[in-house]
């Protein structure tokens, strides 16, 4: 895993080594988005009620979600260090404590929210109609009873990630994937089953997935392993670790959803064809944004293992080749994003107006996406996988209410900048970001931090 330069210096990492890290990450993203996609077209035959509903709940999961990738970036670190330092054992007793912690916490929200269904949903979207309320209260159930699954199956990801093995989270994922679309076409269009059918399938694929990841966590022949049940016993000092960063990165990522809401309700006030507009500018900058994300999730092996043995030189090496290989792949889609965007909202088959937007909102975040978004959020992982979890968090809150939420508002409401205010408000968020972001990686305050 090493590779000797012409200037004789051994670094812990080569190329290879990326390359298996990173391809693996950037497909299994890639499938997540079309197959998701997929699964809402599949959705969308039980009618519009059955739609909304699930869109609402859905929207409850997210912020659920990022607390469970919280726990999991968290344990991911921790693992990295550890392994970095080559204290194997230490690594095995992280990731049992994610895994304990991230099954304690799901289950509290199932026991939690099971029977508060109903009061949910209308506590967060307010008064909608009875079947939408009904429906949603329905899938909702399916979805609180898959979350110690779904748990399982991250936290287990994030530990092969932490490895360098990306690739079983790829698998697992693509196997999951597959059967929820499967289940949906058995259980929606042959049984009938509606709502129930799309949880049920999303249930019995996460239950799957969580087996055959918690399977594959105990082999011995891996780096990292959780061998008995004995492990799992409560270690207060390592669950300390994991929250050093887990709690700073929930609440930024729970944080961030919540203001991504606010954001869309300013849309709302501008009619259909600035909502359709939003979706659609939404969805096409997503397949954008991935291999930013996969280099963001790469980093925090490769930052956390050399942060973990002391090499922050090589830390700062790799981060900003990683910080290049985001901006070189991000901008060699940008470029024909911006030439093809209105052949791409043509697809969608957009009224003239809705189009007109679309257009506009992709080419423009084509640019900005090339140039802000790789140091705006691929660069804070790197410095939570050194341990400077607190400062993105701070910045991330400071930026997010100021500029996406405060500037959105100001542009899209008050000047009546509509679609655009708000997308030019995100733009200022990501400047502002990769301003404090770069300044703080390249000053080098984060190799003061101590996890392990």
């Amino acid at each position: 895993m090493s590779n000797l330069e012409p200037d004789r210096v051994v670094h812990m990492f080569d190329r290879r080594f990326l390359t298996h890290l990173i391809i693996p990450l950037v497909i299994e993203q890639l499938l997540a988005v079309s197959i998701g996609m997929a699964d809402t077209v599949m959705v969308a035959q039980v009618g519009e009620a059955a739609v909304s509903a699930i869109s609402l709940v859905d929207a409850i999961t997210i912020l659920i979600v990022t607390l469970f990738a919280a726990f999991a970036t968290g344990g991911a670190v921790v693992a990295s260090q550890y392994l970095g330092r080559k204290d194997h054992a230490s690594a095995n007793g992280a990731a049992s404590q994610l895994l304990s912690l991230s099954l304690i916490v799901s289950t509290a929200l199932l026991i939690i929210c099971m029977p508060l269904r109903r009061p949910i949903i209308f506590l967060i979207f307010g008064s909608i109609d009875a079947d939408v309320l009904a429906l949603g209260s329905t899938y909702f159930l399916y979805i609180l009873a898959s979350l110690p699954f779904l748990a399982s199956y991250n936290a287990c990801a994030a530990l092969f990630r932490s490895m360098g093995n990306s690739r079983v989270s790829l698998w697992v994922s693509v196997v999951m994937n597959l059967l929820n679309i499967g289940g949906n076409a058995y259980f929606i269009y042959v049984l009938g089953l509606g709502v129930s059918g799309a949880g049920l399938s999303t249930l019995l694929s996460r239950v799957i997935g969580a087996a055959i990841m918690l399977t594959l966590i105990t082999g011995t022949q891996h780096t990292i392993s959780i061998r008995s049940l004995k492990s799992l016993k409560w270690q207060p000092e390592m669950v300390r670790r994991i929250l050093r960063i887990g709690i700073p990165n929930g609440i930024e990522g729970s944080v961030f959803q919540i203001g991504k809401l606010m954001v869309q309700g300013f849309i709302t006030v501008f009619g259909t064809a600035s909502i359709a507009a939003n979706a659609i500018s939404s969805s096409v900058t997503s397949f954008i944004n991935i291999p930013g994300g996969a280099i963001s999730l790469a980093s925090i092996t490769i930052i956390g293992q050399a942060v973990g043995a002391r090499r922050h030189d090589e830390a700062l090496y790799w981060g900003k080749r990683l910080l290049l290989i985001s901006y070189l792949a991000m901008g060699s889609l940008s470029i024909p994003g911006f030439i093809f965007a209105p052949n791409v909202v043509h697809i969608f088959n957009l009224s003239a107006q809705a189009s007109e937007i679309a257009i506009v909102v992709i080419r423009t975040t084509m640019v900005m996406g090339a140039l802000f978004w790789s140091p705006a959020f691929a660069l804070p992982n790197f410095l939570r996988a050194a341990g400077d979890a607190k400062y993105t968090m701070g910045v991330s809150m400071f930026s997010m209410w100021l500029f996406r939420v405060g500037v959105s508002y100001i542009l899209a409401i008050g000047l009546r900048w509509g679609v655009y205010g708000v997308w030019i408000g995100m733009y200022i968020d990501w400047i502002c970001r990769s301003t404090f972001f770069t300044q703080r990686f390249l000053r080098g305050k984060w190799k003061t931090k101590t996890l392990i």
